[in-house]
């Protein structure tokens, strides 16, 4: 499964988000668009070729809201995960009936374990 990993980089994208996925999910083709490079890429062709998203939407990020149209726009299905304690915009209800919220790594990890 090819797996394209969405988010803001407003945070330790890294630790936080690239760092267990790496470590639970190594199984998976995982796109992680920042674990190389943080230079702007054109993504719009890799998340039309993927076989889901997973958006981590903790934090506001216009670029990411544009990868998740094009990834609606395709018809890629889209998985949200967000901190409990985080606000996230309405609008991903319509482009992912799957948010879920984690309080921890190991949550997120045991959560994700049922759809990925």
């Amino acid at each position: 499964m090819k797996i394209y990993v969405s988010h803001s980089t407003n945070f330790d994208y890294q630790a936080e988000l690239y760092g267990p996925l790496r470590e639970h999910f190594s199984e998976q083709i995982l796109f992680l668009p920042h674990e190389k490079s943080t230079e702007t890429m054109d993504s719009k062709n890799t998340i039309k070729d993927a076989d889901m998203v997973l958006a981590e939407v903790s934090y506001p990020s216009t670029g990411q809201g544009i990868e998740l149209g094009w990834a609606n726009d395709a018809g890629v299905p889209i998985i949200c995960i967000h901190r409990e304690d985080a606000k996230h915009s309405g609008a991903l209800e319509i482009v992912s009936d799957k948010l879920i919220s984690y309080s921890s790594t190991d949550d997120l990890v045991s959560k994700l374990r049922k759809f990925i």
